[in-house]
């Protein structure tokens, strides 16, 4: 039968339609045509994009030259920029205000052909700690509220470029979703005077039947209320609202957990377009301890019709019970994520 599941911090109702449930074989897509490189992302184009922010490699390299790991700089075509005025305008009924923000990419990797998925955990940590990075830094000035870090993995998730990225973007207003997650923290700690994320950890643990995968410092599940197939959330067990005050140990506990996590999706489902996203807390605003950051990984299996538009409700064919049934045995065939980091941090400025 049915069932109708409610999100214990954001109050969203979604449908789990049994009926309608698929095996891992009938969700995968149809593979993507690569182009293959090079492009302006990879090795060698450093002069086609602007100049960099941030890049790990070669201490004796210049800047915007070849020898990086991780490289970070403007987008050519940003969302949002920052040197414009902030200031807000109304028209009658209408409001609007300056797009001042920022709008940075991060290029994974040097290596055209590779995926976040497929790099070893050291590599991933330079990623996580080039997130943090310049995480840190924009959320610097007081004009930013919200610095959102997400990755678009495939065309169909919206990448426009298939060599492996995630982007930055910091806003001057904290995002709907952010603010939701935030009220609803802060009522179940009003209620029950305890974190509802740290609760929904608890209950996963102890009952086992969504865990994806656990490690010193985090754990990934399958959420309760999932809007999509194979939704995975990776959350730290350590109560924490900011993504900036997480550890270098902490981050390359994550980056074994993350290696684990997305080589299992793309090992069941062939390769799925996905989105990742980091919600954390507002930056320059009062602190909010009753919220939890986390991670959130979205394969893109399915599509919103008309009735997620028309109801704000979701329909997910593939309980999550059962997806995270999948990825833990999928993860239980071998070590992924248990290598040593290969390589050395060195960032250049």
């Amino acid at each position: 039968m049915p069932e109708i599941r409610k999100d214990p911090v954001t109050d969203r109702w979604v449908i789990i339609s049994t009926e309608r449930a698929k095996r891992p074989s009938e969700l995968k897509m149809a593979q993507e045509e690569k182009r293959g490189g090079p492009c302006v992302f990879c090795e060698g184009q450093e002069s086609k994009t602007p100049p960099e922010v941030l890049a790990y490699g070669d201490p004796s390299r210049e800047r915007d030259t070849p020898g990086w790991r991780v490289r970070a700089f403007p987008n050519k075509f940003p969302a949002l920029m920052p040197k414009t005025e902030r200031g807000m305008v109304g028209e009658g009924i209408y409001t609007a205000m300056a797009g001042k923000g920022a709008h940075e990419v991060v290029v994974e990797t040097p290596e055209h052909d590779k995926s976040l998925e497929d790099l070893e955990p050291g590599e991933v940590l330079e990623v996580l700690k080039a997130w943090r990075e310049r995480y840190l830094d924009l959320s610097k000035d007081p004009d930013h509220r919200y610095v959102l870090i997400f990755k678009n993995s495939g065309a169909p998730a919206g990448a426009s470029l298939e060599h492996s990225h995630c982007q930055i973007i910091a806003t001057p207003l904290v995002p709907v979703r952010i603010r939701q997650e935030i009220e609803g923290a802060s009522e179940h700690f009003a209620r029950h005077g305890r974190c509802a994320y740290c609760e929904m950890l608890e209950k996963e643990a102890r009952e086992g039947v969504r865990q994806v995968a656990e490690s010193e410092h985090f754990y990934a599940f399958s959420p309760y209320a999932s809007c999509f197939p194979f939704e995975t959330w990776v959350v730290p067990k350590k109560h924490s609202p900011d993504f900036g005050s997480v550890t270098d140990d902490e981050l390359r506990d994550m980056s074994r957990i993350l290696v684990k996590t997305l080589g299992a999706l793309a090992e069941i489902l062939d390769r799925p377009p996905y989105n990742l996203v980091l919600h954390t807390a507002p930056c320059n605003e009062e602190e909010c301890p009753p919220y939890h950051w986390h991670l959130e990984i979205v394969p893109r299996l399915t599509k919103i019709g008309g009735f997620e538009w028309g109801t704000g409700y979701y329909i997910n064919p593939t309980p999550p019970e059962s997806a995270a049934s999948a990825l833990r045995e999928e993860i239980g065939k071998g070590n992924r994520g248990n290598r040593p980091e290969r390589r050395a941090i060195e960032p250049i400025h």
